[in-house]
């Protein structure tokens, strides 16, 4: 892309044609070049926009954890069609020295273990085996709770900036695992 800078925006894939309307209205009529999965629209302007061509899956896994608490979802289309939220208390960090500072480090440690084992018991419940998941929240716990699934699932590059999982942040979680980024430099 030409230009010094670029952003990226999230397009829920059924708002794509619209969007892509709506950008050659802002700046002229727009070629759009396809390589390697990839479209760039060029405007007469110079703003330019890429995304990605290959279809999203019909079917995805949501998984958001951050210590405190976890959502475990099933995405078919744009429709959560099963979910899991729980909480579980794991203590932050104490200014406390000595050996009070390790006690209350291990007591942290195991309430994230259990956070993780109740995470990975409910995405094996709910999620199928290879199926694409999108995490959100905390990367390392994730990673955990993905590592301790018996279900192997492939957790996806992206990676969502949630809040404490609850049910309505996964619902949230779902428009947003199901756009598409769209990079733009900074004439667009």
């Amino acid at each position: 892309m030409t230009g010094t800078g670029t952003r990226t925006v999230l397009v829920p894939v059924v708002r794509l044609a619209g969007w892509i309307e709506r950008f050659a209205a802002r700046h002229g009529e727009v070629t759009r070049v396809e390589h390697d999965g990839t479209a760039v629209l060029t405007a007469p302007d110079g703003a330019e926009a890429s995304f990605p061509t290959t279809p999203a899956p019909e079917r995805i896994g949501l998984l958001l954890v951050r210590r405190g608490g976890y959502s475990v979802g099933l995405v078919e289309g744009a429709e959560l069609v099963v979910h899991k939220s729980g909480t579980r208390y794991v203590q932050g960090q104490t200014k406390a020295g000595g050996w009070s500072q390790q006690r209350y480090a291990r007591r942290r440690a195991n309430q994230a273990d259990e956070l993780v084992e109740a995470a990975a018991g409910h995405a094996d419940r709910l999620l199928d085996r290879g199926l694409p998941v999108v995490g959100g929240g905390d990367r390392a716990l994730v990673a955990q709770v993905v590592e301790q699934m018996r279900t192997a699932v492939e957790l996806q590059p992206r990676h969502l900036d949630v809040p404490d999982p609850r049910h309505r942040v996964l619902v949230d979680a779902v428009v947003q695992a199901r756009s598409i980024e769209v990079v733009l430099n900074d004439l667009a």
